[in-house]
């Protein structure tokens, strides 16, 4: 990897030259954790060298903005986090652009930097945001953005596959141990933020049997540590415990777990690598890369990415109060979704299992819930699909088991061949992604993409 490394930061570095010969640049990027990232990452790099940059966040890339941002007619575009599958549209349109993405690509460009034009996977080996940190390190010395680029990438899901960062994303994190550090942990969401017992009631990834959304059974479980979790004033957090009390509970738990029917594969996820921000303050959002892109995305699911990237630009004080605002109006809407899910139910196929949320699930949200839903509700041998109405169709979220891209799916392959079946658009990971599908096209898409998926498990 350490080759894959050279060969795109040299191509990087061809791309920053074109980048420092103009005084204002339009940057575009998507609306996630990542690519909150990624846009923070190039604005703070351009700010430091003295570049000007007007931002714009999309929530997909398709012909229609890439014509817009012709006609606005900027000198350069710089494309983070998105773009790769738009490279026919920004070359037919003549639009001056730098594409940053990790997507696999569609297309050429002279300006493009993307792990899969090395031989990389952009699935799990580096981000978005990782591509970009590379481009920034060739603007000057912004090696302090590391942190952002694991973000991005803890945001994005690539520590999935082997439990831990690897490769590109690993180089990341092993060369900048000055602003990224770490540690192998318990790994239930909440370890800077939650009471010890809202961590076990909310986990959904992995699902705990008998503790995942009961809080009396989490409590009770709790006290038969012997350890004291709450005083007069509050509930002890997961960093208020010190390691003989951390190694008392994880050891607990995989006793009881082990009890209760949980599969080995799920037990060897509840202790995992974590990333921790050792600049950030503990117990904010911001000092856990998993906390901090859970914040982040919070913000974009709700149109208001520039509030996430104020605070990873450093504001720690009115944006970061509003995107805490909108992360507690974030979980509010998730279980909502959830409850929506569990009333309505999941259908199952041979080979897929869905829901249609229509208007009561908001689309930005939708494969949230999905990928929740999987967890708590639905059948794990199945990847999920999530129904959503939007202005110009459904919107499609799709969600997979490692387990199952292991036996041969790949959900942003069955989404692409399905829509360029039935129209519409889709792409993104073989874990997780995402489409567009015309109205009035949903019960034929279900139907096809349950054969495509069919035909993929088959051939593995």
């Amino acid at each position: 990897m350490t080759e894959t490394m050279s060969m795109m930061t040299e191509h990087a570095r061809e791309c920053a030259e074109e980048i420092k010969r103009y005084d204002e640049i339009q940057l575009v990027s998507h609306i996630d954790a990542d690519g909150i990232t990624s846009a923070a990452i190039i604005a703070k790099a351009l700010e430091r060298y003295g570049i000007g940059y007007k931002m714009l966040f999309v929530k997909q890339l398709d012909e229609n903005i890439v014509k817009k941002l012709t006609d606005d007619a900027p000198d350069l575009v710089i494309f983070t986090d998105l773009g790769s599958g738009q490279l026919e549209h920004i070359n037919n349109y003549g639009l001056n652009a730098i594409v940053c993405d990790h997507h696999r690509p569609q297309g050429e460009n002279r300006f493009h930097l993307n792990p899969h034009l090395f031989g990389a996977n952009g699935s799990y080996e580096i981000s978005g945001s990782g591509t970009t940190f590379i481009l920034a390190t060739q603007l000057g010395n912004n090696h302090d953005l590391a942190d952002l680029a694991i973000v991005g990438c803890v945001g994005d899901m690539q520590y999935r596959k082997h439990g831990k960062l690897v490769s590109l994303n690993r180089i990341i994190l092993e060369t900048n141990p000055d602003v990224i550090s770490s540690k192998t942990d318990i790994s239930l969401f909440g370890k800077q933020t939650r009471p010890v017992y809202k961590m076990l009631q909310y986990s959904s990834d992995p699902f705990i049997p008998g503790l995942t959304g009961n809080e009396d059974a989490c409590t009770d479980f709790l006290s038969r540590t012997g350890l004291q979790f709450s005083n007069d004033e509050r509930w002890r957090r997961w960093i208020d415990l010190c390691d003989q009390e951390k190694m008392k509970i994880t050891s607990s738990l995989l006793q009881y777990c082990m009890q209760n029917g949980m599969s080995s594969y799920n037990m060897g996820r509840l202790v995992a690598e974590g990333y921790i921000l050792l600049g950030e303050k503990e117990g904010t959002e911001m000092r856990d890369a998993t906390e901090y892109s859970t914040l982040l995305n919070a913000t974009g699911r709700y149109m208001e990415a520039e509030i996430g990237m104020q605070v990873c630009m450093g504001d720690r004080d009115k944006a970061y109060e509003q995107a805490r605002e909108l992360l507690n109006n974030h979980r509010r809407n998730l279980v909502n979704g959830l409850n929506f899910v569990k009333e309505n139910g999941i259908k199952e196929l041979s080979h897929v299992q869905y829901f249609d949320a229509g208007k009561d699930i908001p689309e930005t949200i939708v494969g949230i819930v999905a990928g929740m839903s999987h967890f708590s509700a639905g059948n794990r041998k199945l990847p999920i699909i999530a129904f959503a109405d939007k202005e110009d169709g459904h919107k499609v979220s799709a969600r997979g088991t490692q387990e199952l891209v292991n036996r041969g799916l790949n959900l942003a392959d069955a989404l692409t061949i399905v829509c360029q079946e039935l129209g519409g658009a889709g792409g993104g990971h073989d874990i997780a992604a995402g489409a567009t599908v015309p109205f009035g096209k949903k019960e034929e898409f279900i139907s096809k993409l349950n054969s495509t998926i069919a035909a993929q498990l088959t051939r593995a």
